[in-house]
Formats: C-alpha cells, sequence, structure tokens
C-alpha cells in the first residue's frame, strides 16, 4: 500500500521515534471534546521545519492526505482530529521558536508550535512592553493556530490574524511559498506591512489546506498606561435591545480605546462561576427556571451581564469612562470600572464574606480577577471551566485538557449583526432550539466591530454518554441550519461541519477548487478542510 511506503520514508527520514503508528497514536490524537472520532494511521512529529519539504515530497509520491496541527487544542472544532478519516497527522507542536523579535516595533515570528504561555513568558523575561494576543483556550494553545483559523480575542487587536502581517508555508510538491514582499523588499518590510506588494495571497492559508504553514509574523500591541474593564449588569431582560444599540453608539464614538465588549446572559456566566447543579436538574435533564433564579440572586448574577476592555492613558481611559457612564448609565444596573489590582482586592474582600452569599461573591470575583488578567495580555484558565460543567471525570494533567479529559464541547459560533430586534430574535432561536436537544443555552455576544457580533454558545453535554453526543450533534446541526435561515452563520466550523459547509457553496467553492487543483492537484494537504 502507498501509505506503508510512505510510513517507511517517513521513519528514514525523521527516525522512528517521530514517526507514532497503531498504539503509539494513542488518545492525545484520536479524543475530541466533540465525540467525533477518525481513522489516523500515523502522526509524524516535526522538530524540525527544515524536513517538511522532503516529508511533502514523500507524501505527493505516494498520494497520502496530510492533516498539518500546531498544538492540537483546537477544543470544540476538533481537537487534533483530521476532516477526513486516514490522513497522516503532521505535529507541529514541537516547533517552538522565537525565529525574530523586533523590541523597538512588537513585531514577533514564531514557529506554531509557540504557545500562548510561551510567549507570555518571553515577554515578561525580556521585560518587552507588549500583549500578549489571548484567547480563552488557555495558555498552552498555539498562536500561529488560532490565526489561522482567524480566531479573535478581547486584547486591542481583537482580530488575531488581523494582526498577521507575513507568513511561510510548505507546499504540497514541497516547495516554498514566500510573500512578495519578503523576496522583492526584504524581511523588516514584510514584518511591518500587512499587505505586501502585488496580489494579496498570505490570506490564502487561513481556514484552507493549501500549505503547511510553519512560521508567522505577527504585531503586538504595546502594553498600555493603563487597563480597565467595565462591567456592568441589565436587571431586566428587556433591556437588551436598548443595550445592543448602545453599545453599537459607545464602539462607533470612541474606537481603538474601547476593545470588544461581552454581553453574556445568566446562564453562560452562571456556567463559568456555579458548580453544575447536578441533583436539582428537572425532570427533562435541565436546570430549571427558578433554580437559575436563585443561583443568580446567590452569585449576584443578573439576566444579562456586560464586559467592556479599555486600554490607553490614564487621562483618555478616563475621559472614556464617563463617555461610557453617559451612554449606557440609564439601562444598567452595578457599573463598575476596574484594574486588575482592584479585582484581585474585591476577589480577597469576598472570601471574608460568611455564608452561601459569601461563597457565591467569592466564586464570582475570583473569575473577575483572572478575567482581568487575561485582558491585560496575561493568558490563564479562566474560560476553560466551562468545558468541565457538566464533565465528571477528574482532571489528568497539570493544564487543563478538555479534549483529553472526556469533556463534551461543541462551538456554535455565528456572526450576528448588530441590530436590536434581530439580536432578539438570535437569542430567542437559541432559548427555544437548545432546551429541546437538552441542552443550557449558554450565549455569549462579543462586539467584533461597531456592526457584528460574534456570538459563542457552547453546546455542553456528556461525551461518556452515546445518547448526548448524538442530541449535541442534533442540536447544532439544527442551530446551523436554522440560524442560516435567519441570516446569522459561523464564521468558523469543526472538522464535522466541513462537508456541511461545501454543499452551502457554488461559485466560491469552484474557485478555491482551481486554486487547490493549482497548488495541491492530488489533493494532498488537508483534504475537506474548508472544502
Amino acid at each position: 500500500m502507498a501509505i506503508n511506503n510512505a510510513i517507511a520514508a517517513w521513519r528514514t527520514l525523521l527516525g522512528d521515534t517521530q514517526v507514532l503508528t497503531g498504539e503509539q497514536v494513542g488518545r492525545k490524537y484520536r479524543n475530541d471534546t466533540t465525540g467525533q472520532e477518525r481513522r489516523i494511521p500515523v502522526v509524524l512529529r516535526i522538530l524540525d521545519s527544515g524536513m517538511l519539504p522532503e516529508v511533502m515530497r514523500i507524501a505527493s509520491a505516494n498520494a497520502t492526505p496530510v492533516y498539518p496541527i500546531s498544538t492540537g487544542r483546537n477544543w470544540g472544532y476538533g481537537s487534533a482530529l483530521p476532516a477526513r478519516d486516514d490522513c497522516a497527522v503532521i505535529d507541529l507542536s514541537e516547533l517552538q521558536r522565537v525565529l525574530h523579535f523586533d523590541a523597538e516595533l512588537g513585531a514577533i515570528t514564531l514557529e506554531p508550535g509557540v504557545t500562548q504561555g510561551m510567549l507570555a513568558d518571553f515577554l515578561r523575561k525580556g521585560n518587552h512592553p507588549y500583549l500578549v494576543p489571548v484567547t480563552g483556550a488557555g495558555p498552552t494553545c498555539s498562536l500561529v493556530g488560532n490565526a489561522l483559523e482567524r480566531g479573535y480575542g478581547v486584547t486591542p487587536h481583537v482580530d488575531h490574524f488581523g494582526a498577521v502581517t507575513d507568513l511561510e508555508a510548505v507546499l504540497a510538491d514541497g516547495s516554498i511559498y514566500q510573500t512578495a514582499l519578503r523576496e522583492a523588499g526584504g524581511e523588516d518590510v514584510a514584518r511591518l506591512f500587512k499587505w505586501g506588494i502585488g496580489a494579496y495571497s498570505t490570506g490564502l492559508f487561513t481556514q484552507s489546506g493549501f500549505g503547511v504553514v510553519t512560521r508567522m509574523t505577527i504585531v503586538l500591541a504595546r502594553r498600555p498606561d493603563c487597563i480597565k474593564v467595565c462591567l456592568f449588569s441589565l436587571k431586566d431582560d428587556a433591556l437588551l435591545e436598548p443595550a445592543v444599540e448602545r453599545i453599537r453608539t459607545i464602539l462607533g464614538k470612541l474606537p481603538g480605546t474601547v476593545g470588544a465588549i461581552n454581553l453574556m446572559n445568566q446562564h453562560r456566566v452562571l456556567s463559568m462561576a456555579a458548580p453544575f447543579p447536578r441533583d436539582r436538574l428537572g425532570p427533562d435533564g435541565l436546570i430549571p427556571k427558578d433554580v437559575i433564579t436563585e443561583l443568580g440572586r446567590q452569585y449576584q448574577v443578573f439576566p444579562w451581564t456586560g464586559f467592556g476592555t479599555l486600554y490607553g492613558t490614564k487621562a483618555i481611559v478616563a475621559a472614556v469612562q464617563k463617555e461610557i457612564k453617559a451612554t449606557l448609565g440609564g439601562i444598567t444596573t452595578r457599573m463598575m470600572f476596574l484594574t486588575p489590582e482592584r479585582a484581585r482586592g474585591l476577589s480577597r474582600l469576598a472570601k471574608l464574606i460568611p455564608g452561601k452569599t459569601g461563597k457565591g461573591l467569592a466564586g464570582m470575583t475570583a473569575t473577575l480577577a483572572k478575567s482581568l488578567e487575561l485582558v491585560a495580555g496575561q493568558p490563564n484558565e479562566t474560560a476553560l471551566p466551562l468545558a468541565y460543567w457538566r464533565n465528571q471525570s477528574p482532571q489528568n494533567e497539570t493544564f487543563k485538557n478538555p479534549a483529553a479529559d472526556g469533556c463534551g464541547l461543541i462551538w456554535y459560533a455565528p456572526l450576528v449583526p448588530m441590530r436590536p430586534a434581530g439580536v432578539r430574535a438570535y437569542v430567542d432561536m437559541v432559548k427555544e432550539i437548545a432546551p429541546r436537544h437538552g441542552i443550557e443555552p449558554l450565549i455569549t455576544f462579543t462586539t467584533l466591530n461597531d456592526r457584528l457580533f460574534d456570538s459563542t454558545v457552547p453546546i455542553i453535554f456528556e461525551r461518556d454518554k452515546p445518547v448526548a453526543v448524538a442530541a449535541a450533534s442534533a442540536c447544532y446541526a439544527e442551530l446551523l441550519h436554522s440560524g442560516r435561515a435567519r441570516g446569522w452563520f459561523p464564521y468558523r466550523v469543526g472538522v464535522a461541519t466541513m462537508g456541511t459547509l461545501a454543499g452551502m457553496q457554488g461559485k466560491s467553492l469552484a474557485f478555491h477548487r482551481r486554486l487547490k487543483e493549482g497548488l495541491d492537484p492530488g489533493s494532498i494537504i488537508s483534504p475537506g478542510r474548508y472544502e
């Protein structure tokens, strides 16, 4: 078989210990929070990116498809699983070098295995005044991988691929892609100017299978003099629509200083702060409304919670704070502006309050303090307990790994235009569909600009129960199709949805297939990925 010939050649090239087959592949690569499964015949652990051209030549010569991963921690979207069966997984997680850092201008060139935590350590040790482009996925996740999925965060550079200026990739035939500006004008200007010169091609390597990215340059946001969050609550669900209007106004009036603003429903905030009330579920297996209300009182969580970030000089942040107070003041309850230091102080004070209320406040303020660290560019695991909310299995590693620990999680992440009536209709849709499948309706809206939210709905389920896995998949499918009919569609999808996505495209799919046939006629790299 061709795959056996490829494996033999890869063993000769990389060494036996870096070519894993059979039981060696193990749970690390096959586990996934969505409950999906794939046949993985071999895993190639790459220790030197210089080996990749020959790795790809072997794959092409033997018509063996490959699927590159950065760290394989794409939780909720497929983890390390390929989009299709029988792909050789190329594991780039050991490529952990910082290849170049411009300390003066903040441009850093990384390999795919560099994680949020590694970059934080690098910046801290060098006392460099820049922020890590963090996500809620945690410190063990790849920066390159997130940018290639066009992920986003809450620090000043909300759009993580927007901060990418340059990259290099290995194509299916082993040849190297470099940007035109890097070749014609030199590495220095290429690292500093996103659009290059001539036809813009760098974006082709995001959400695609056109090449194996081996290095990427990211422009980091400089650490500002002052970082604050605006925390506010809506005491009545009916205030959602005016809140959307006013958030839109704030982002339109104050671009640059105000980062992302999150709106989370009561269910969503409680999933981060309160233990799952397993002994108080209703006959349908869901948390009854009166229990949600009671937990809301205990943990001081209102129907909607807002969380916005402010960056700038102290004077600018103070002025923006006044504008936000004036804009949101008429509809919000308990508005606070907190620095990371003040949030830590509140967390310490809450621990001194006795009783059930004190316990609830301690949990909430501890989560708040960790969230402040996150917006200050310090990666942590604040958001990861969400994946464990319904999981009874213990954590097996020092850092949380939802895939390895048996958590069930699928992300539904549609783009929702910032129109109040449409936002309400979207909330109603999620609250109607999710419970029908036994899923708690957890909703977050995150602003991408003053026109558009990305909503994230974590579909959390018990992965060890086949019935629950099937229900979660059915819930996602109904949300996807119902949302599409109403004009809401995901900005990214998991490996289980790639085929469905292809069936929704015509002209765009034909165009991408023409590119694929030119660059990778054998469909060797990531077959089925966004195809």
